[in-house]
């Protein structure tokens, strides 16, 4: 598990335009990345449009926002399209990213256990070191993230 402090573990995955992302091309910026179990879903919608919602404060902070989820690109393509969602949707389909962040693992629904997607977040500053990171969040709680920059 990371902790505040921790340097940001990397990732590779494809975007939602079929582009490659690595964390590490983002050096030099403020990021906040964030997992969700599935797109179009009612909390993971929830979460994205709030978070469009301030776009234009996050992005006047200088903050980059990724969201990851297992979903193919195809998909990501399409909550994007339909929501209007103006930042970056990874795919992460083997939870590589998601395990190394601590946002995959056992989950309950209906008294039946699996693994899956943990709704989390974390903010990598300029760096590369994690400054805030959050496992089990509430849907609107990623959008108030970015609030860790907000007065500097």
């Amino acid at each position: 598990m990371l902790n505040p402090g921790d340097i940001a573990t990397s990732f590779e995955l494809v975007s939602d335009t079929g582009a490659t992302v690595r964390l590490d091309d983002l050096k030099g910026k403020r990021v906040i990345v964030y997992f969700y179990p599935k797109a179009d879903t009612p909390g993971c919608t929830k979460q994205a449009c709030a978070i469009q919602d301030i776009g234009p404060q996050i992005s006047d902070a200088g903050v980059t926002v990724i969201g990851i989820s297992p979903d193919p690109p195809e998909k990501l393509a399409k909550f994007r399209t339909k929501y209007g969602l103006d930042f970056i949707l990874l795919s992460d389909p083997e939870h590589a990213a998601a395990e190394a962040y601590g946002a995959w693992g056992e989950k309950s629904m209906y008294g039946k256990k699996y693994m899956g997607i943990i709704r989390s977040h974390a903010a990598v500053d300029e760096s590369g070191k994690i400054v805030a990171i959050k496992n089990k969040v509430k849907p609107l709680e990623t959008a108030a993230l970015w609030e860790v920059w907000k007065d500097s």
